[in-house]
């Protein structure tokens, strides 16, 4: 059963929803909510129209018990309106507006309210922040989470795309690496380089290392690794871009990759091409057959 407080509550927001509803978008665009230009004035009027509504509904329902069934339609909102505005890019504080400036809406109209003693007034503003404050927590739980998603996705993206497989002669690949080479990467490497091989029928894959910027123990490791499965399925590797101060340090560590390793790319593009029974040579520029306006012939 509602306490007296939560049932102040629930008359407070069926009695006055629309005056609440009118001060509480007019605090939202005050703080900002529209400046950013993320979303329009009318999509922000219906979300504080449609949250008040269930919002009305579950303390109808079940007081100021969040954890109540009743609630669900609330918290169904809530989630998919922090979802909406981590995708958009809208800040913790932004987003956490949503809810807390309906406290001082409520304020003010509760103490605008005609017949209510001293008691039930500090009741009610109780129940209205216990209410709010956990709807804000949660709505910030969302958010949170959503923008963690949104980074893991972004990550991924981005290191499929910073490790292209490139054709660069028929049954020779490259893969140019940048940056550090850590276990999920190399994994994305892998599967990548692997399902490349097959998909060109390559014999030669070459793995350029000149963007990364050091190679310890951990990263000969994921090279090896690498370097293994592509000969599992029947690629040989030539690792590129080994620099004076890396080949230092992999002697320093006693790293042995057990491959040929050239210092650039067009080094290791020759050795590929040799393997293959390729061969680039010069030759002579076509002779013109006539010349340019204005010179002689």
């Amino acid at each position: 059963m509602a306490t007296k407080k939560a049932a102040s509550l629930a008359e407070l927001v069926r009695e006055h929803e629309g005056e609440i509803e009118t001060e509480w978008l007019g605090l939202l665009k005050t703080r900002g909510g529209l400046q950013t230009g993320r979303i329009k004035e009318a999509e922000l009027q219906t979300q504080c129209r449609n949250f008040l509504a269930v919002l009305k509904a579950a303390l109808g329902k079940a007081g100021a018990d969040v954890s109540n069934a009743a609630y669900a339609p609330v918290r169904e909102l809530l989630n998919e309106l922090s979802r909406s505005r981590a995708l958009q890019g809208f800040s913790p504080s932004e987003t956490a507006s949503f809810v807390f400036s309906l406290k001082q809406a409520l304020f003010n109209t509760l103490s605008r309210t005609k017949g209510i003693d001293a008691a039930e007034l500090a009741e009610t503003t109780w129940a209205i922040t216990q209410l709010l404050d956990e709807l804000g927590l949660y709505t910030m739980e969302v958010f949170q989470k959503s923008r963690e998603e949104v980074i893991v996705r972004q990550q991924r993206e981005i290191a499929e795309l910073s490790t292209p497989v490139i054709k660069l002669w028929q049954g020779v690949l490259a893969v140019p690496l940048i940056g550090t080479l850590d276990s999920a990467r190399t994994q994305v490497v892998m599967e990548n380089l692997l399902q490349t091989i097959v998909d060109q029928a390559a014999d030669i894959a070459i793995i350029d290392i000149t963007g990364v910027p050091t190679v310890d123990t951990l990263t000969a490791q994921h090279l090896i690794k690498t370097v293994s499965a592509a000969r599992l399925m029947g690629a040989d590797c030539i690792i590129s871009g080994i620099r004076p101060q890396i080949a230092q340090t992999m002697v320093h560590l006693g790293v042995e990759l057990n491959v040929i390793s050239k210092a650039t790319l067009a080094d290791a593009l020759a050795v590929a091409l040799r393997r293959i029974g390729r061969a680039v040579v010069a030759i002579k520029p076509a002779a013109r057959d006539a010349a340019e306006p204005g010179q002689q012939a």
